[in-house]
């Protein structure tokens, strides 16, 4: 019989002390429900101890709740209050809450006085606390005058508040005339009686304004006491207007400050005492007198402090212990102790206790016949006294009940009837307070039933405990029952846990726990179930936690927060900063799954969290943001112990920005030789703030500090002062001396020169010294001013010389400096070396040997040799069309040398020059080599050509580079059949000046694989490869097939071009590669299904095998073809516009114009009509017809696929051919070779291609020269 409705569990965050404080709370509540009769229950009531507010109503509560409504009633001071009789008072409806119209004229102390309420209906009473009612009080205060209070300094002085008596005590506070604070510290502080106690007093102390307020809460009203005045004054600075204010005995009194050891201002005495009550705060007070200021330490004597309850307040002078018990009993020491001794006070703590409940009396509910207890149990220090009450009446006089029986703390009741019905009062009482309690006993016959609504659904997160209501009520108590699912079985065992007041607790819910709950209660008067439901939800977890960051300042970083969660819960993630919400800043980027800073500064510095909330649980995870930067700059710089050549530097470290310094660097500046540039004198480790530094003489030095950290290096320190040392003589001399002729009759005398710093005093010089060396004679010396160079001239060409440079200035000569070799100016070599002779080693390679030169003859530093060779003819074919010289060098006395890359079957020349400082030698005689044969390279070309049943032609190029002369050509066939298995291989050797062969007697229908090479008398040479395929027919070919493979080259690229017999729409690519190499096809694909392609990118001068082939035509590919791109060369196409021929001719067009102009504008003036347009177009000169208007371009080429008309003027045909009747032109008269043939785009290049505009609609276009005609046309 004991109902209550169960909070829906919310978060499996709660932890297991508060869900057990929960069901305990839930047992302890005993409802009825409200439509049954019962007992009233006081359910609201004014505080114990009301102070009220005298200018506002007086409102105290009473409320009730019962079956029927109670009514109500008060007492005033033990005796009935009746309400009606004054018009001040007013009970509110269906309420027992009085309320006392004070705004209208009533007074608050009329109304002072104890009050209780009791709450009756017809099955009993209940009666509320004894409510003592007071008006607050803020009383002014009383005048006084002050006096001003003189003491001298390091005395101490206490300045009493003493507040006026106030109902609730005041809350007081020290501040000035301008409502400031004044600052308290451990030498100044306000003691808990509200005094300003001054261990000692000090100059700054001396004021006339120190104020003590006091604040009245619950008027909100502060009142002020008079301003007291303090002056400090001292035996050194007493004046005359002090000393007139003091009596002889206060001078004589005045000593200077002297330190005195501690003297406690409070508590006085040894020993004192303090009674607290349990669950109050402790608040014991030390504050003590001394100078220097004594400091407060605290004991417990014979114990500990307690742990987590104990707190220093007011700089250590007030030990605080909240919460205390009778174990806080004790012996408290408080010392205060200086440098000169200490002193002590022990305050004696006393815990006492009001009544505390040990066990309430808790409303019973029993059925006709029943028995039961009430139980009311307390403690205190002292022990109080328990008394029972029946209905707000002492037991003893109250209505006999044959069921109850009082014993001591407990009433037992037997049999009970429904007249047993009542409300039993308990009050246990002492000296320090009181507590009542109401209890009722309601006798009742009913039925079970269940309080918790149908169907309710509960969601719980997995692994957490789920509490499954059954609020029931019934009298008799019900019996309850759980069954899970529709025809379960009664849950038992340990994995449940069943509560008093009906409810299942699973302590550790999984996902196989969800589903449908059954509660049943039952007893004698019958029987009722429930369904409730379980969800399980996985929970929630953050998978990608935030992690430590580290960032420099101005940078940005990125926070990353993932989460995993059930799919039917929706999370918020929210960002706290330091346990706050984020700064309202832009720079802060919160994401769906990251928190991005942009621009971190300073301020960012701190924890951050990721919090995931979801309706049932939430987790969080924080990482730390830690902002670094480039240390600021360190600052005061001290210089100290000043000498001749050294100085100690100081200085203090500026904010290392979260990053350790790791060192200093000390630049100087010579604010004397070089003012504003400053030089890197030393460095230290960043523990390190002072260093001895050396100094040089006649130098004004400063200093500066740089900070080194991690990120980088801090601003400069402001200079340090300036510091000029004493001149001296040099200390070292010019380095780097060096003798190096300029011309082969001086020598060049030269030298670093000294810095500023280095001179060691004004009027620095060089003596610059020189002898020729191994020769018997003396030195010759000039002093020079502050210059790094001297010359001397009239020397014999290249000879060793002895030379040595000192420093001096106004002070002295520099020590003597060392001597170094130099030489005088070289000259060119005199003789070219002899007996060159050249041996051949292979078609490529040369070793070539030569005599060396005398030494004497090369009048220099001899550097090496150098040999000029050059290729004079290729002896298999015509020389080449200019002769490119090649140089190798041989550095320093070598006589021989290996000269590589040289091409077979060539004639070579060749000749040596010696080489030193200063030039080159003459030339050797040319000596003449030759190189042998070699192997050929591949042929420049192979083509298969007229497919039949039997037989292929096949057609072929000679190698490009022959590298002898050729013996014959090799070809091999094989077969390759469907699966690409290639068959037996035929081998054939051709004469070499055959070009083509028709071979026959093949297979027809078959791809065959040809090998192709050449062969010199050394051997035979790379080959290319081609594939073929017979006919199944005299018709058609069985397979489509590319001949016809032309190409045209350029120095870069080539313009291949091809003929396709087969289906429609292939895809056709191009691969090529540099012949004779041994490397992987290149490929390109061909956009659409264009017959030509530009290979770009080629290399000059180099040969090229290239093939065409068509996707997926079971790898069909063309024969080889072979080309070689023209040599790099500047281009020798003459610009047509400066040639007198062009200008002439232009000249006499615009002449002709000129006329046609003059004759038209005459025949104009005169009437007449001459309709030039329809003669021209009537009589077109197809050599001259006129461009389009929007163009002014002749027609172009036009890609197959663009469909785009050819422009009007157009000379080329649709079939893509010049015919031999549209123009005599042919490519051989203007083209140059190979180079120059086509553009990159594959259009022709010549001297009549007109220069056109570009235009964006048409693509990209060549630039071709200028055209006669179309400068003809653009005069029409």
């Amino acid at each position: 019989m004991q109902p209550k409705i169960m909070m829906k569990k919310k978060s499996v965050s709660a932890s297991k002390a508060s869900l057990v404080l929960f069901l305990c709370q839930m047992i302890s509540a005993l409802d009825v429900p409200l439509d049954l009769s019962q007992p009233p229950t006081i359910t609201q009531q004014s505080p114990k101890d009301y102070i009220v507010d005298p200018r506002e109503n007086i409102v105290i509560q009473c409320e009730a709740k019962g079956k029927p409504p109670p009514s109500f009633s008060w007492t005033r001071n033990g005796t009935h209050f009746d309400i009606d009789k004054d018009a001040q008072v007013t009970m509110k409806p269906n309420s027992g809450t009085l309320v006392i119209n004070i705004m209208n004229g009533g007074k608050a102390e009329a109304y002072e006085g104890v009050y209780q309420c009791t709450a009756r209906n017809e099955r009993g009473a209940a009666i509320s606390n004894n409510i003592v009612i007071r008006p607050s009080r803020s009383p002014l205060w009383t005048k006084e005058r002050l006096e001003p209070n003189h003491v001298r300094e390091g005395d101490s002085l206490v300045l009493h508040c003493r507040p006026p008596v106030g109902l609730p005590p005041p809350i007081i506070f020290w501040m000035d005339n301008a409502f400031q604070r004044l600052p308290q510290s451990e030498r100044v502080s306000q003691g808990l009686n509200g005094d300003l106690y001054f261990s000692n007093v000090q100059p700054e102390d001396t004021r006339e304004d120190y104020i003590c307020y006091a604040r009245f809460n619950h008027t909100q009203t502060i009142q002020q006491k008079q301003p007291i005045s303090v002056k400090v004054f001292s035996m050194d600075s007493l004046n005359d207007t002090i000393a007139a204010n003091l009596s002889d005995t206060d001078i004589y009194g005045a000593k200077p400050v002297t330190e005195r050891q501690p003297v406690l201002l409070t508590p006085t005495g040894s020993t004192s005492t303090k009674v607290e009550l349990r669950g109050n705060v402790l608040l014991l007070e030390c504050i003590a007198a001394g100078l220097p200021t004594p400091v407060i330490r605290w004991i417990k004597e014979g114990g500990e402090l307690p742990a987590n309850r104990t707190f220093f307040e007011n700089f250590k002078k007030t030990l605080k212990i909240i919460d205390v018990s009778e174990a806080d009993s004790g012996n408290y020491k408080c010392i205060a102790r200086n440098i000169l001794g200490s002193a002590h006070h022990v305050i004696s703590v006393t815990v006492k206790a009001a009544p505390y409940w040990i066990t309430a009396p808790r409303n019973l509910v029993l059925s006709p016949g029943e028995d039961g207890t009430l139980i009311c149990r307390a403690n205190g220090n002292p022990k109080p006294n328990i008394s029972w009450l029946a209905n707000g009446v002492p037991i003893a006089i109250a209505p006999e009940d044959p069921s109850r029986k009082v014993d001591g703390d407990t009433i037992i009741f037997s049999h009970v009837q429904e007249r047993s019905s009542a409300v039993y009062q308990c009050n246990a009482s002492n000296e320090y307070g009181y507590l009542l309690a109401n209890a009722f006993v309601n006798v009742l016959a009913e039925p079970p039933r269940i309080l918790t609504t149908t169907n309710k659904l509960y969601q719980v997160i997995a692994d957490s405990p789920a509490l499954l209501d059954c609020a029931y009520f019934g009298s008799p108590k019900p019996e309850i029952e759980w069954f899970k699912g529709v025809k379960g079985s009664i849950l038992r065992g340990n994995e449940y846990i069943f509560h008093d007041n009906g409810t299942l607790e699973i302590p550790v819910a999984q996902k196989d726990s969800t589903g449908t709950y059954t509660c049943v209660a039952r007893n004698e008067l019958g029987k009722i179930q429930n369904e409730v439901h379980l969800e399980v939800k996985d929970p929630t977890m953050i998978i990608k936690q935030p992690e430590y960051k580290v960032i420099q300042r101005y940078g940005q970083v990125s926070f990353e927060c993932i989460i995993k969660h059930d799919s039917t819960l929706l999370p918020t993630v929210i960002w706290l900063k330091d346990n706050d919400a984020l700064p309202d800043d832009e720079r802060f980027l919160v994401g769906k799954d990251n928190l991005t800073i942009m621009n971190v500064t300073d301020k960012d510095d701190g924890t951050y969290t990721c919090i995931v909330n979801t309706t049932l649980d939430s987790v969080s995870a924080s990482a730390v943001l830690t902002v670094v930067a480039r240390p600021n700059p360190p600052f005061d710089l001290e210089l100290t112990g000043q000498l001749e050549r050294s100085v100690e530097l100081s200085w203090i470290p500026g904010d290392e920005n979260n990053s350790p310094i790791t060192n200093f660097v000390i630049e100087y500046e010579d604010g004397l030789h070089e003012p504003g540039v400053w030089h890197y004198q030393t460095e230290v480790p960043g523990t390190q703030t002072t260093v001895q530094l050396k100094l040089s003489p006649y130098v004004n030095y400063s200093f500066r500090v740089i900070a080194v950290n991690e990120i980088g290096r801090s601003q400069p320190s402001e200079p340090s002062e300036q510091y000029l040392t004493k001149s001296a003589n040099p200390d070292e001399n010019p380095s780097n001396v060096q003798g190096i002729g300029s011309e082969p009759d001086n020598l060049v005398i030269t030298w670093e020169s000294l810095k500023g710093f280095q001179s060691n005093g004004p009027g620095l010089q060089y003596k610059v010294s020189w002898r020729q060396k191994d020769v018997d004679d003396e030195w010759t010396s000039v002093i020079v001013a502050n210059v790094s160079k001297y010359i001397v001239s009239g020397t014999p060409t290249f000879v060793p010389y002895e030379i040595k440079v000192q420093a001096l200035n106004d002070l002295g000569y520099a020590p003597e400096p060392s001597e170094v070799i130099g030489h005088s100016g070289e000259d060119l070599p005199m003789v070219a070396p002899g007996n060159v002779q050249v041996h051949v080693i292979n078609s490529t390679l040369a070793k070539v040997h030569w005599d060396p030169v005398p030494l004497k003859t090369v009048r220099g530093h001899l550097q090496g040799y150098k040999v000029y060779y050059w290729k004079v003819q290729s002896l298999s074919r015509r020389s080449r069309r200019h002769v490119e010289k090649k140089i190798l060098t041989f550095r320093g006395n070598k006589t021989f040398g290996m000269l590589p890359g040289l091409e077979p079957y060539s004639s070579y020349k060749l000749n040596v020059r010696v080489v030193n400082g200063k030039g080159e030698g003459p030339a050797s005689p040319d000596k003449v080599f030759k190189t042998p044969e070699g192997v050929p390279s591949s042929p420049s070309f192979l083509k298969i050509t007229n497919p039949t049943l039997d037989s292929l032609t096949l057609e072929w190029g000679s190698p490009t580079h022959p590298n002898g002369i050729l013996i014959s050509y090799i070809l091999k066939f094989q077969p390759i059949n469907n699966t690409h298995e290639l068959g037996p291989l035929v081998e054939i050797r051709i004469p070499a000046n055959e070009s083509s062969m028709i071979l026959k007697n093949l297979n027809y229908s078959t791809r065959y694989k040809f090998y192709f090479n050449a062969q010199t008398s050394v051997g035979s040479g790379s080959q290319i490869t081609e594939e073929a395929v017979t006919i199944m027919d005299e018709v058609q070919p069985l397979y489509p097939r590319i001949r016809n493979v032309t190409t045209a080259a350029a120095e870069t690229y080539a313009n291949i071009s091809w003929e396709y017999e087969g289906p429609d729409h292939a895809n056709f690519y191009v691969e090529y590669g540099v012949a004779g190499s041994k490397e992987d096809w290149k490929k390109e694909i061909v956009n659409g299904s264009r017959s030509f392609f530009v290979l770009k990118g080629l290399t000059p001068g180099t040969a090229y095998k290239v093939r065409v082939g068509a996707e997926g035509l079971f790898g069909f590919r063309s024969s080889e073809d072979v080309f070689e791109t023209g040599p790099a060369m500047a281009s020798r196409q003459v610009d047509i516009a400066t040639q007198g021929w062009f200008i002439g001719l232009m000249c006499a067009v615009a002449l002709l114009i000129l006329i046609l102009l003059i004759v038209c504008f005459i025949r104009r003036n005169k009437g007449g009509k001459y309709p030039v347009k329809e003669k021209e177009d009537a009589h077109a000169d197809p050599e001259i017809q006129p461009m389009k208007e929007d163009d002014g371009t002749f027609g172009e080429y036009s890609d197959a696929e663009d469909h785009k008309p050819l422009k009007k003027g157009s000379r080329t045909p649709s079939d893509r051919t010049v015919k031999k009747e549209d123009s005599d032109d042919s490519l051989v008269d203007y083209g140059e070779g190979v180079n120059g043939q086509f553009n990159e785009d594959g259009s022709f290049i010549g001297q009549y291609s007109g220069k056109k505009e570009k235009e964006p609609a048409e693509g990209n276009e060549s630039s071709e020269a200028p055209s006669p005609v179309n400068a003809m046309n653009s005069f029409v």
